[in-house]
């Protein structure tokens, strides 16, 4: 991984080389268009980045509802009563 540096860097926040290509590609195609760069929309960008949302852990029991469910529905599906499994 490369060192962060302000030449490395997105104003100085700490992105990973993928992060700072997708803000430097935002940039480069606003200008392109002649629309100004600096957002809302690229600091919800930057936001996500430097504090993702958290995902979700399901449960177990969320799993197999889940399965449960699903299965129902392929019985259903094939035409048969559904079965309990």
């Amino acid at each position: 991984m490369r060192e962060a540096t302000p030449g490395t860097t997105f104003h100085g926040l700490p992105l990973t080389p993928e992060q700072h290509s997708e803000i430097q590609h935002y940039i480069h195609r606003r200008q392109r268009a002649g629309k100004e760069w600096d957002t809302p929309e690229l600091q919800a960008m930057l936001a996500d980045m430097l504090d993702p949302p958290e995902a979700v852990a399901a449960s177990q029991v969320d799993d197999e509802a889940s399965i449960a469910a699903e299965r129902m529905m392929a019985d259903r599906d094939d035409g048969n009563e559904p079965m309990p499994h």
